[in-house]
This record gives structure tokens, C-alpha cells and sequence, in this order.
């Protein structure tokens, strides 16, 4: 439930790697649907960069197109499939957000505790990223609630450009060991770790994302 507003602070650090492209994750039910979307719309070559869920969309999109994709950055994201017990409550939180009811946004905790705990009480923070997802609106939150991300630790080898994977220290939603899978199942990828942020990091701290994305695509560039 994040909008294209989540990269505004990178947008000026990135200009000069080309135009910037965001893929449109609103209408589609499944990861791979979200990745011939997002292909479809794409420039014929690119640098790409995913930030959790949509770290499964581009994993998939450097699998279906390896000769577009230059480089590819992966933050706060994970290999893993949804557990049992999280399918269990996107199912319910996808029951709850039916049509008929309407939507009021993320709820502050849920919102608070994808945060650094010293941001819990960040209003300003909290509500720029509640603003994201009303923004977007019910329906895309119930289609996002029950959307499935598979598991795909076995077809990691099969990216094979180069591949950055940046990590929250404090993330509460994805772990360190996450992403240390990642950069073990990826040949040849590279993990750096942003210490005192929560799992947004393109909105807390944006300044230290840009630091490590931008020099090591500037690697590959032309």
C-alpha cells in the first residue's frame, strides 16, 4: 500500500541514472501478473529497484526479462512464502475489507509498527504513509491483503545480473536473516545494512538509501 511518493527524497539522488519509471502494482492479483505489467510499460533496458512486496515483483521481472534488467537493488524484502498463519490473517483482513465496507486506511498500529521504535510516535511519519494507502483505496488494499507471495529461495540462481541487497536493522517485518538468504541465494549479490531504521526505509531514512544505491549503480551505468 505504497504510492510513488515513497521514493520522492531518492527521486533527485537517481535522476542522473535516466528518467524514472514506477511500476503500477494497483490492478494485478498475483506477483507474475504484477511483473508483465510492470514489463510491459518498461523502458527496453533499466536499472530496477524493489522495495518489499514489490522486491517478489522484481525478482520475477529479472527472471522473465534477464536481458533488460542491468542491475537490481532489493530493499527490505524477503525469499520466503507466506506462513500459514499469515494467509490465515490476510484472509480475514481481505474478509474485512470487502467492498460494502468502507475504507478508513491503514490503522495507525499496523502503520506504527512498520517503523523504528523510537518513530512509533512520528504522526507526521505515521500519516504520510497512512495518506499512501488512502491514496490507493479499498480496493487495492483488499486486493493486496489476499495477494499471495510465493516462495522462490530455489529460483534465486536464476537472476544473474548484479544485485544489491539493502536491509533494516530494526526492521519488525522482515529479518536480517531474510535478506542475508537473498544475497546467499543470488549469485554474486551484495548486502549493506542501514542501522537505526525500521522497514521504511525509502521514507526514514532516505539520505543513508541513497548513499549505498547510488554508487554502486553508478558501477553500471552504461
Amino acid at each position: 500500500m505504497a504510492d510513488e511518493t515513497l521514493w520522492s527524497a531518492l527521486e533527485a539522488p537517481l535522476a542522473p541514472f535516466g528518467p524514472l519509471h514506477y511500476a503500477d502494482l494497483r490492478h494485478d492479483s498475483s506477483i507474475a501478473a504484477m511483473a508483465r505489467r510492470a514489463l510491459d510499460a518498461a523502458p527496453p533496458s533499466f536499472m530496477l529497484i524493489g522495495f518489499s512486496m514489490g522486491g517478489y515483483v522484481a525478482r520475477e521481472i529479472a527472471r522473465l526479462a534477464p536481458e533488460r534488467v542491468r542491475a537490481l537493488v532489493l530493499v527490505a524484502t524477503s525469499t520466503r512464502p507466506d506462513t500459514p498463519a499469515l494467509r490465515q490473517r490476510k484472509g480475514a483482513v481481505g474478509s474485512n475489507a470487502a467492498p460494502s465496507i468502507a475504507f478508513s486506511g491503514l490503522s495507525r498500529i499496523a502503520v506504527a509498527s512498520s517503523l523504528h521504535p523510537k518513530e512509533r510516535n512520528n504522526e507526521a511519519l505515521i500519516e504520510r504513509v497512512r495518506a499512501m494507502g488512502m491514496r490507493l483505496g479499498g480496493e487495492v488494499f483488499r486486493r493486496q491483503s489476499l495477494l499471495e507471495r510465493p516462495g522462490d529461495l530455489d529460483r534465486l540462481q536464476a537472476i544473474r545480473c548484479p544485485t544489491l541487497v539493502v536491509a533494516a536493522a530494526q526492521d519488525q517485518l522482515r529479518s536480517l536473516e531474510e535478506a542475508r538468504e537473498l544475497q546467499a541465494g543470488i549469485p554474486g549479490a551484495t548486502l549493506e545494512i542501514v542501522e537505526d531504521t525500521g522497514h521504511m526505509i525509502p521514507i526514514e531514512a532516505p539520505q543513508r538509501l541513497a548513499a549505498l544505491i547510488v554508487p554502486w549503480l553508478a558501477q553500471y551505468e552504461n
